[in-house]
């Protein structure tokens, strides 16, 4: 039984880490395509955040210590935090009210 779980918990973290990376190809394909600073830095933060939430998901799920696998939420409420905040000041800085 203990197999099938982890077969199954290989199979989910392979489809988060593909996911992920997708989004990741996305993102830097929209970066080069778009024009506007504003597309541009909704092109950085939505599919960027998502992908290395992804990618964190996938690897948390391989990991085995508990510790570990803290130190991977920490990596996903912190990229979840600043990349926005980051987006939004630049946005600002470069020409919003």
């Amino acid at each position: 039984m203990s197999d099938l779980i982890d077969g199954v918990l290989d199979v989910i973290a392979t489809a988060m880490f593909i996911g992920g990376a997708l989004l990741a190809l996305i993102a830097s394909v929209a970066l080069h395509r778009f024009s506007g600073t504003r597309s541009r830095m909704h092109a950085t933060t939505k599919p960027a955040t998502l992908g290395v939430s992804m990618c964190a998901i996938g690897s948390a799920l391989q990991l085995t210590d508990v510790s570990n696998v803290t130190k991977v939420v920490v990596i996903v409420v912190l990229q979840l935090v600043t990349a926005p905040i980051g987006a939004h000041m630049f946005g600002r800085s470069v020409g919003g009210k």
